[in-house]
């Protein structure tokens, strides 16, 4: 048996597989299965700021009709709908402390620092070991900067960190225009880990009935190359731990995100493809990986492929195609498990 252990926004885990926030993760059957897996955390679904609101406001306008002037009763079906769906998310992050014994993350997905972001505080009395936060948004406000939507990210962040004292990470998205900078100022709000990347829901149209519709759900196996290139540069940066998300559908990736400096890394879609199962194969696979190489624990290997340690670290930053694909193997060749 090799040494799995490794941290996820700090926190000890026994081995860097976490499921990542999805439906599998809103009940505790799902929780239990996830746990018995071998899953070393989970990241319960994500309640949404403005699924609250909406609902909120949704049930507000149907009891109360065209009263517009009867607004105490519309602050209380705001207040009473925010605080049933809360009590639910604390509710579920109680029953699951009290039948598995790995870390549970509770999941924010937040576009303002409103004071709702003080429930913070209740997730953490409820027992959750860490927090990760989601907040962007599409940046297409006319009315306003680059640098005001980004200002509006680390003042949610700082608030979040304010109210809590266990462990508060940010589930981050690649759109930014300098993302180092980003991801630097993220940190500097005393997270204890940043996600790489969010994956959000694609658009796509029905040609024969002029519908827009949903795209793809499931990521792909390949789609992992912007989380590698991201964790292998900032990893020599950034002290606190990176997570690598999006694409993660087997050890080899594991190994990979490892290797770039990723202290885990988050798995959602290949449990839906292939089952729960997936979680202990790939971690057998990631020990027999180890085995063969000669590394006895993470530490061995964390971060040996990063930029910081690269005998050509300007390769990490090259986005243009140079070569034309000479260095490429084609799919039929390609063989992707670590065995």
């Amino acid at each position: 048996m090799k040494d799995l252990k490794t941290t996820y926004l700090g926190i000890p885990i026994n081995n860097p597989i976490v499921v990542g926030s999805c439906a599998i993760t809103s009940t505790l059957e799902g929780i239990k299965k996830l746990a018995n897996a071998g899953a070393g955390a989970i990241v319960l679904k994500s309640i949404f700021e403005e699924e609250i609101t909406g609902e909120a406001e949704a049930t507000a306008a149907k009891e109360l009709g065209a009263d517009e002037n009867n607004m105490e009763f519309y602050d209380y079906y705001d207040y009473q709908i925010k605080s049933d769906v809360i009590n639910k998310y604390i509710d579920l992050i109680k029953a699951a402390k009290a039948e598995v014994s790995i870390p549970i993350i509770a999941s924010i997905n937040c576009s303002t620092s409103n004071e709702w972001i003080s429930y913070a505080q209740k997730l953490e009395n409820a027992g959750a070991d860490g927090i990760e936060l989601n907040i962007f948004k599409l940046p297409f406000h006319e009315e306003k900067t680059s640098t005001e939507l980004e200002e509006s990210y680390y003042n949610t962040i700082s608030k979040v960190v304010e109210k809590v004292s266990i462990p508060v990470g940010v589930k981050l998205a690649p759109h930014f225009t300098n993302l180092n900078q980003v991801i630097h100022k993220i940190y500097e709000r005393n997270v204890q880990g940043i996600v790489l990347f969010n994956r959000f829901t694609s658009l796509d149209f029905d040609i024969e009935s002029d519908q827009v519709i949903s795209g793809n759900i499931y990521s792909s196996k390949h789609e992992f190359s912007n989380s590698l290139r991201w964790i292998s540069i900032m990893s020599k940066e950034i002290p606190c731990d990176l997570v690598a998300s999006t694409g993660v559908h087997d050890a080899k990736t594991v190994a990979k995100m490892i290797l770039a400096g990723a202290s885990s890394t988050q798995v959602v879609s290949a449990i839906y493809k292939e089952g729960v199962e997936v979680i202990g194969w790939m971690i057998n696979e990631l020990e027999t990986w180890m085995q063969r190489r000669g590394f006895n624990s993470i530490a061995d290997f964390k971060g040996r492929l990063s930029q910081g340690k690269a005998v050509n670290p300007h390769q990490f930053e090259r986005v243009q195609f140079m070569r034309y694909f000479s260095d490429h193997v084609p799919a039929s060749k390609q063989n992707d498990s670590l065995l």
